[in-house]
């Protein structure tokens, strides 16, 4: 099991504060395009599933570690809503990364009245940096 589960002001304030500490965004290749991505100095794209079979990614964790992220870093997973990246969190704490924690309400957040999302929770409405491609 992963540390615990963080709203995205926390994990924004974590970042200022830890230089060490990694906001790892598992979402699709899509999402990172289309939606847009938090804008931070230490974000690290790797998708936890595959885009489009939404098959899990079998080198997930080998590829956080390739990609630099050392075993002892804090690692703050992000994804649309908070579900996919709690996945994630749990298997990189599995494959022996101990300071993993889930961004809850992700970057999207829950659907508002009207089934959209982006204005309740996450880090877009938190009023938090991001950019759109």
């Amino acid at each position: 099991m992963y540390k615990g589960d963080i709203l995205p002001a926390e994990a924004f304030e974590r970042l200022k504060a830890n230089p060490s500490a990694v906001l790892l965004d598992v979402r699709t290749q899509p999402e990172w395009a289309f939606v847009g991505v938090p804008s931070v100095e230490r974000l690290l794209r790797c998708s936890w599933q595959v885009y489009p079979s939404m098959d899990v990614n079998a080198n997930f964790a080998e590829a956080v570690e390739k990609a630099g992220v050392s075993k002892d870093a804090e690692i703050l997973c992000i994804c649309r809503s908070g579900a996919r990246s709690a996945s994630a969190a749990s298997a990189l704490t599995a494959a022996g990364f101990p300071n993993c924690y889930n961004v809850a309400q992700g970057f999207e957040g829950d659907r508002d009245a009207d089934g959209h999302r982006g204005s309740v929770g996450g880090w877009k409405a938190a009023g938090l940096p991001w950019v759109q491609s």
